[in-house]
């Protein structure tokens, strides 16, 4: 896929990435069955056609097998491309089986890098998240050990996931913090309450995950009640409870309006609104379609008036969609602030 111009450039710290990068949880991990891993190359190498330089990935997806597939595809152009990778949350074999485990402890994170170095096939991790921070370690713990691998060469950056401003600035006196990776869309603005200001006073990137609100900030969301049994949106009160689940369809009828309006595809639409929110913003949707992919980059060079872009804000956000992001379990791994 040759995109119809190139891909605008922005900075994570040291790095200059592709302005809208990619998720490639969805591969192996969270909705549903994965797809067959040659159409998962296709869709990887797609999207390095099409100029992107930023994949994620982590330790917990598909337990290992997606950092083996993003390894094994992308390791021909691991030079051109900026490689990220979290820890600290990954699979760990228990008596009853494989289960998702958040452990910070220093000789845990030591291992999982370890690990993830292994299956990507590279010396290096460009920027290392960590994936959850554990609640039972104190963060500068957890970040001084990600200090040392950095220390050793075997990661180049720090990054934290789903925290809040003041854990943020904890680790940062621990070693600087090059990237924060958290929510953000039209309907998920947690970050607007301390995060981004927290991120621009102290240098770091923000990543933007699920930026089309996991598929329903796009031409074709999905359907609540026929969601795969190991959908994660089935723990989200906001797709699986009706009420919500309607009020949040409704809603989305005046934004598909807007998009057609402004000549655009709801995708685009939500991609272009998160990118004018800050030059430090990097959105990395995700995809297992290419049409999608092409649909999502296509917001990078996208155009739209001052206007439209506000009209979009008042329409999708915190006090006009329906329901908590997370469930229970979910809301007490992280530490992000909530408006609640």
């Amino acid at each position: 896929m040759t995109p119809s111009s190139p891909l605008p450039a922005r900075r994570i710290g040291p790095f200059t990435v592709s302005a809208i990068g990619l998720g490639c949880m969805n591969f192996s991990h969270a909705y549903g069955a994965p797809p067959p891993a040659e159409h998962s190359e296709r869709v990887l190498l797609a999207a390095l056609d099409a100029g992107v330089t930023l994949f994620d990935t982590a330790a917990l997806y598909g337990f290992g097998s997606n950092e083996s597939l993003v390894g094994r595809v992308l390791k021909p152009h691991r030079s051109k491309i900026t490689l990220c990778s979290k820890g600290g949350m990954a699979g760990v074999q228990l008596p009853d089986g494989m289960k998702r485990v958040i452990d910070g402890r220093p000789e845990a994170i030591r291992r999982n890098c370890e690990d993830s170095l292994k299956r990507l096939g590279t010396d290096v991790i460009d920027i290392y998240y960590l994936h959850r921070w554990d609640k039972q370690v104190p963060i500068e713990e957890s970040v001084g050990e990600m200090a040392r691998l950095k220390a050793e060469g075997k990661i180049r950056a720090l990054g934290l996931s789903e925290v809040s401003a003041a854990t943020i600035r904890r680790a940062h006196a621990v070693h600087p913090i090059t990237a924060v990776q958290t929510e953000y869309s039209l309907w998920t603005r947690n970050p607007e309450i301390a995060v981004l200001a927290a991120c621009r006073e102290l240098g770091a990137g923000f990543v933007a995950f699920s930026p089309v609100a996991r598929g329903y900030l796009t031409a074709e969301p999905p359907e609540a009640d026929k969601l795969d049994a190991k959908d994660i949106r089935r723990g989200m009160p906001r797709f699986i409870e009706p009420a919500h689940w309607q009020a949040n369809l409704k809603l989305r009828e005046a934004f598909v309006a807007l998009a057609a309006e402004a000549g655009t595809t709801p995708a685009r639409l939500a991609l272009a609104w998160l990118l004018a929110q800050g030059e430090d913003i990097v959105p990395i949707p995700g995809t297992t379609k290419l049409e999608h992919l092409a649909d999502d980059l296509g917001a990078a060079t996208l155009v739209l008036p001052k206007a439209v872009l506000e009209r979009a804000g008042a329409l999708i956000n915190q006090h006009t969609v329906s329901g908590p992001r997370y469930g229970a379990q979910s809301s007490g791994e992280v530490d992000t602030e909530t408006f609640d």
